[in-house]
């Protein structure tokens, strides 16, 4: 009986952030529409390397869709904070399902060629240089209790993560039977969902940033603050080493499925869904904590077994180990995230949340591009196992250094 009473207590906690319904709008909705992403981001990355069997241009379209997000970021931040967030992330979501439209009426038409899927990628950057940081900057808008913060931040990781476990396997079973184009077709359609979700929300907008502040000074009093403050300063630092080693090691796994384990889509699928099982499995234990204490020393191992796991995987040949060590990865790279996520949102004022947010989009994602263009070309000259086994060290590395700053208060 005492089981079940701390089963049903822990299953209460896991989706807490759910009693508020603007967030369960928000969590179903996306839900839906971030399956439909993944199975867009394997049959992108399957179509240009079946297009070209070129790993440098693989790390090329990352490159590009990311590359305007890094770029423009720390100026969204601002018009974030000065307008209104449900508003800025109801048409970025609108114009996601435009583009996703235009790339499934390529391919299904056999007009696609690589330098479309590079402008498309680079639209794909703008659009998200505005969503990111709205998005992650809504999340605390939309739950009724603030304690909550940090279960929907997990719960956020969760969707993402069960997604990625979804979207792959369902992308390499219809690539394999029908092509990429249905796959974009199948994300445009997703976007519905989302968008019914975000106009379906109502929220009290809150005062931000006064009108009369003119864009220059925002700006820096937001980079003051968010690189003045140590705390933040170093969790943004150790968030871009890791987008620019390990994420872009992840992006060479259709070059690693079908070059070292000789496998095709769906070989790539079950990585990916291996990588998004250990990422749900993580992101459920966060969501299952109710504190926010311990979080430091969650980043401080987790982030070096991520680091090892990707070494790993680098350097074996074996599909099976591979899975596992792409399940770990997983589990490690959600706990690192999300808690950096939430101790970057609990320390952060209201009133600088969309800029601070944003740095942390552009350390998230905008870093990243700059990491596929190297990684891209170091696998080009060196081959795919070792470059992502430097992927991994490098990341060993960078949480080392942040171990030892964040241990000494530096």
């Amino acid at each position: 009986m005492t089981f079940l009473i701390s089963e049903q207590s822990t299953l209460k906690q896991i989706f807490s952030s759910l009693r508020s319904k603007n967030y369960r709008l928000y969590f179903y909705g996306q839900g839906v529409s971030l399956i439909g992403t993944w199975i867009q981001n394997i049959a992108l990355s399957w179509l240009v390397y079946r297009l070209t069997g070129s790993v440098f241009l693989l790390g090329l379209i990352g490159f590009t869709t990311q590359i305007p997000t890094f770029i423009l970021t720390p100026f969204t931040g601002v018009i974030i904070d000065r307008h209104d967030r449900l508003k800025i992330m109801r048409g970025a979501q609108v114009l996601f399902m435009i583009h996703a439209f235009v790339m499934a009426f390529l391919v299904l038409s056999g007009l696609i060629e690589v330098w479309h899927i590079i402008v498309l990628s680079i639209i794909f950057g703008v659009i998200n240089a505005f969503d990111a940081p709205s998005r992650q900057s809504l999340v605390i808008d939309l739950i009724d209790d603030p304690a909550n913060l940090s279960n929907a931040i997990a719960l956020n990781s969760a969707i993402f993560n069960g997604a990625r476990l979804v979207g792959p396997a369902i992308a390499g079973m219809v690539i394999a039977l029908v092509g990429e184009g249905i796959c974009f077709l199948i994300n445009a359609l997703s976007f519905v969902f989302v968008i019914i979700a975000l106009y379906n929300i109502r929220v009290t907008r809150k005062k931000n940033v006064p009108s009369e502040d003119d864009f220059k000074k925002s700006f820096m009093d937001g980079l003051r603050y968010t690189f003045g403050n140590k705390d933040i300063r170093n969790l943004i630092l150790l968030l871009s080493t890791m987008s620019l080693s390990v994420f872009p090691a992840i992006v060479l796994l259709p070059a690693y499925a079908k070059g070292v384990l000789g496998g095709g889509a769906d070989t790539l699928g079950f990585l990916m869904s291996a990588l998004g099982a250990g990422a749900l499995a993580g992101a459920l234990y966060m969501a299952s904590r109710k504190s926010t204490k311990g979080l430091d020393k969650i980043i401080s191992f987790s982030s070096l077994i991520l680091a090892l796991m990707i070494a790993i995987t680098g350097v074996t040949k074996y599909f099976y180990l591979s899975l596992l060590t792409l399940a770990i990865a997983g589990v490690t790279m959600i706990l690192t995230l999300s808690s950096i996520n939430t101790l970057i949102q609990t320390s952060t004022e209201e009133k600088m949340r969309g800029r601070v947010m944003s740095f942390y989009a552009m350390a998230l994602m905008g870093t990243q591009p700059i990491g596929n263009l190297i990684l891209g070309a170091v696998a080009s000259g060196i081959g795919v196992p070792i470059t992502i086994l430097l992927g991994g060290v490098v990341t060993f590395i960078g949480g080392i250094i942040w171990r030892y700053f964040s241990q000494n208060n530096i």
